[in-house]
């Protein structure tokens, strides 16, 4: 007989290159073991010869040790007195090794030696006087029976918001959550998503960022997050004030309470990250982890020290070292683990696919592992498919297991419903009605080279970034001038239209326009082939007085305003109507609707109930369109009537036999963005019969 041999008398034998960070330390069966205050500290520093943690146990004096083994460009070792809640960093054991612009640390003695750096497995980020340190953290929480509610896409609709503009203005939710991860959870917030008919929050970056420093001279922050310091750490300042005083653990615990709140009322929770660069900014800012342990590995450079940057933000993370996507491979695994998040949305997602010479490559290594990982091709994963760099537009190229952000739909719908418009309302004239045809029904065309289908579309007019719906309609140019540089960031390129004048009004004639193109927006999203993405607040109307880019706004320019008036209702009530029209549709559709819709269950008439011509595609003067909408089994399931011209129309609705072929269907009018042909909305329009579309409207109609 064999005795089974108990290995954790050698744990305190050896250190492990692996996990990176701060664990427990293992045996050399890979079992954890070791009391609590014993810890495996390794971390990927390529750049240094020898590497020093400093660290301090809750209530003790700071103390030093090397890490005297080195594997692979890892440096670990087993750190003694090193128990949850201690505070931490790395630091070069050499001067000559430190970079001269690293950020000290106020209260450490450093003995001669160089100043921190953050651990980029780092679990939470202390910040004291202004300096920071890392964080070991424990990872338990009762989740109960918390599981994701794994919506399929098709039955998804993306609600795009930011943990603080949410719930700060909401007069139901108590102050000291206002602005916070509880405060996102509150049934306040809650019961108005799901009253809006939303499946899934998509929050803006919650992983720890810094403001930039230009910022800090202008006395503004980074409002939006997207300038990330450390990939694994909450974002403290969205926490309560309680949980702040309490630690990193109260914070942690905040925000997966959020998470199980919002899984317990059926929505998942999507995370906006950004990997392509860090907060770090160009060549000669201040170090503050991955600069300072290897910075040409960690950053793409062109050879000669210099650096290549794809995001616009000073350095680009270098997606062709493998450590790099371990470091983002085990960052997107740790917050669907841990955090129990359902998917994730990536900034600049071309940066993370560009191989060595630079290109984008939708079989690049770090898309390739995504596709191979059990735990990461599980949850949805949604690319902005372009960067500033040469080749960066590549909306349609992502493979397959991702959805795209979808700027074609974006782009056509303003320019047919806002743009156009204006240019007709001034003289000149709109484009023909096939554009938005093509988007409405999918963009199947841009997304067939890479054999997705029409749910890898994430159809959007708005987003975090430009102007709000609101402010489409309202205004031709962008008012940023309280970003405090002279208004020249921002796009200059909208598809806007003020519709007769510039901002706040009070003529009810705009207002009437303003609001009715507004609703076909909002229609067009909603009747759409894809996957829609509704930014917060524009349920509502929300302005940000015309500035496109309040990405420095943390106060009332980017938080939802909840007042409530008859437009701002009106435009809700219109917007819920819109969801349920759309989930009513899709109820009766097989589960794979649309990825295997052919062109044979969409059917394209003209005002008189007639096929489209060619010509009529083509004819910049021809904006109207029927679009008839098939089921699996051949029958009817809705008609669309858009009309993009400024004249009424009276249209004939096609002829549709029954399903026994004697005779036709009749058509209902379900909802319409013109307020006099809504009031008619359960009117039965006769196979063939007339309906009048008025000008610059919508009307929906079911079989």
């Amino acid at each position: 007989m064999v005795m089974p041999v108990d290995d954790t008398a050698f744990v305190t034998d050896f250190s492990k290159p692996l996990p990176l960070g701060v664990s427990a330390p293992r045996t050399p069966s890979g079992r954890n073991a070791g009391p609590e205050h014993l810890a495996n500290v390794a971390v990927y520093a390529p750049g240094l010869a020898n590497v020093e943690v400093v660290y301090r146990a809750p209530g003790t004096d700071w103390k030093v040790q090397e890490l005297a083994t080195v594997t692979d460009g890892v440096h670990h070792g087993l750190v003694d007195d090193f128990p949850f809640g201690s505070r931490y960093g790395f630091r070069a054991a050499s001067a000559e090794d430190a970079l001269p612009f690293a950020s000290p640390t106020a209260d450490v003695d450093n003995d001669g030696g160089q100043p921190l750096l953050l651990d980029p497995y780092g679990r939470a980020v202390d910040e004291h006087e202004g300096f920071l340190t890392s964080v070991r953290m424990a990872g338990d929480f009762d989740w109960g029976d918390d599981d994701r509610p794994r919506l399929h896409w098709r039955n998804t609709i993306v609600y795009e918001a930011h943990v603080r503009g949410q719930s700060m203005l909401h007069p139901d939710v108590p102050e000291e959550l206002r602005g916070t991860y509880a405060g996102m959870a509150h049934p306040a917030i809650i019961d108005h998503l799901l009253a809006l008919g939303v499946t899934s929050i998509q929050l803006l970056p919650v992983h720890y960022h810094l403001d930039e420093p230009h910022l800090q001279d202008l006395g503004l922050t980074n409002y939006w997050g997207y300038n990330t310091a450390a990939f694994f750490a909450l974002h403290q300042d969205y926490a309560t004030k309680a949980a702040q005083e309490a630690g990193p653990h109260a914070v942690q615990d905040e925000f997966k309470g959020m998470v199980k709140l919002l899984h317990a009322a059926g929505l998942e929770v999507i995370l906006d990250v950004v990997y392509n660069h860090t907060a770090e900014g160009g060549p000669g800012q201040t170090a503050l982890s991955f600069r300072g342990l290897g910075e040409d590995t960690y950053y793409r450079t062109d050879g000669n020290g210099r650096y290549e940057d794809t995001t616009g933000c000073g350095n680009s993370m270098n997606f062709g070292q493998p450590r790099v996507v371990q470091l983002v491979l085990d960052s997107l695994r740790y917050w669907v683990d841990e955090f129990h998040i359902d998917g994730f949305r990536f900034d600049l997602a071309v940066t993370l696919a560009r191989n060595a010479n630079n290109e984008f490559d939708p079989r690049h290594p770090f898309l390739v592992a995504v596709a191979a990982d059990p735990v990461l091709s599980d949850v949805k994963l949604i690319a902005e498919p372009w960067d500033i760099g040469y080749g960066g537009w590549q909306t349609g190229r992502f493979p397959s297991g991702w959805v795209d952000w979808n700027d074609h739909f974006r782009d056509a719908v303003r320019n047919f419903w806002v743009s156009d418009r204006g240019a007709i309302e001034n003289g000149g004239q709109g484009a023909s009605v096939a554009r938005l045809a093509d988007v409405l029904s999918g963009s199947a065309g841009l997304f067939e080279e890479s054999g997705r289908s029409r749910l890898a579309s994430v159809n959007l007019i708005t987003a975090h970034d430009g102007f709000t719906l609101a402010d489409l309609v309202s205004y031709d140019r962008k008012h940023n001038e309280a970003n405090g540089e002279q208004n020249r960031d921002g796009s200059s390129d909208n598809h806007s239209y003020n519709h007769g004048f510039e901002g706040r009004t009070e003529d009810e004639e705009i207002l009437r326009h303003r609001a009715r193109t507004s609703r076909n927006m909002m229609a067009s999203l909603m009747i759409s082939l894809g996957v829609p993405m509704i930014t917060a607040g524009d349920e509502m109307g929300r302005s940000q007085q015309g500035n496109n880019n309040a990405y420095c706004q943390d106060n009332a320019i980017a938080w939802l305003d909840w007042t409530r008036t008859p437009e701002t209702q009106h435009m809700l009530r219109h917007t819920k109507r819109f969801i349920r029209l759309r989930k009513e549709f899709l109820a009766g559709q097989p589960r794979d609707y649309p990825q295997r819709t052919g062109l044979s269950y969409m059917h394209w008439f003209d005002a008189q109930g007639e096929p489209m011509s060619m010509e009529q595609w083509n004819d910049p003067q021809h904006r109207v369109v029927q679009l008839l909408l098939g089921a699996e089994n051949g029958m009817v399931a809705g008609l669309v009537v858009v009309n993009g011209s400024s004249e009424d129309i009276t249209i004939s609705v096609p002829k549709v036999s029954n399903d026994d072929g004697v005779g036709y269907r009749d058509f209902e009018l379900r909802l319409a963005t013109a307020d006099l042909q809504d009031k008619r909305r359960g009117t039965l329009i006769e196979a063939g019969g007339p309906d009048l579309v008025e000008g610059y409207s919508i009307s929906t109609y079911r079989t």
